[in-house]
């Protein structure tokens, strides 16, 4: 498992590849006593080697999960013979959370669960490490230097957001005003006139053509 007091770089972490200026705070993986299970069920099974194929395998299982926390992003990698890496962007966290068996709560570990903004569900989730509510606060502190205070998925203040909102909604209402004086002046371009009738001033009288 990856130390969590001094957080190794880019180079330790050969899989993971960062963007200028990313740098990494947190990094860790499942925490080892969640092998006991499987070991407590491999062992008797040992002497026909099913069980020693069960405990090898679910040791390079555990052992190849990693997780990253960087000042822009979250990522997990896992796989054995195989790589796979997921990364979530810090503006597009909606919701973080984190769970504990009762053999997770009796260790110290449990499972941190992000989900985003218009995902259906968690989008990604660290699954047994130590520490789980740490790791909670350690994420949501780090989206909140990156987001700002009263800030948004951007890092823009939200005064900023709803001035830009506003903006775009006055910019929306002039043009549509602009449209019916817009069509007025081009049925006036024909060259046809129009004379009222009723000439008592009413909102009702219409507008009649010349007679020819």
């Amino acid at each position: 498992m990856t130390d969590q007091t001094t957080p190794p770089t880019a180079a330790d972490l050969e899989w993971l590849s960062l963007d200028d200026g990313e740098e990494i705070i947190w990094a860790g993986g499942p925490d080892r006593r969640t092998l006991v299970p499987t070991v407590l069920v491999g062992l008797p099974l040992a002497i026909v080697l099913i069980g020693i194929v069960i405990i090898v395998s679910e040791y390079l299982r555990v052992t190849n999960i990693e997780y990253v926390v960087t000042n822009r992003g979250l990522y997990r990698k896992s796989g054995v013979l195989s790589r796979d890496v997921k990364r979530i962007e810090h503006e597009k966290v909606q919701d973080i959370s984190y769970s504990q068996s009762a053999l997770g709560n009796h260790f110290g570990y449990g499972t941190v669960e992000v989900s985003t903004a218009g995902g259906a569900g968690v989008e990604l989730s660290f699954k047994s490490v130590p520490d789980p509510s740490g790791v909670q606060h350690l994420i949501s502190e780090q989206l909140k230097r990156d987001r700002g205070p009263g800030g948004d998925g951007d890092g823009r203040p939200t005064d900023e957001v709803l001035a830009d909102i506003l903006a775009e909604l006055r910019a929306i209402r002039q043009s549509l005003e602009e449209r019916p004086q817009q069509r007025r002046s081009e049925a006036g371009s024909d060259g046809t006139a129009f004379e009222w009738t009723g000439g008592d001033g009413n909102a009702d009288d219409e507008p009649r053509s010349p007679r020819s």
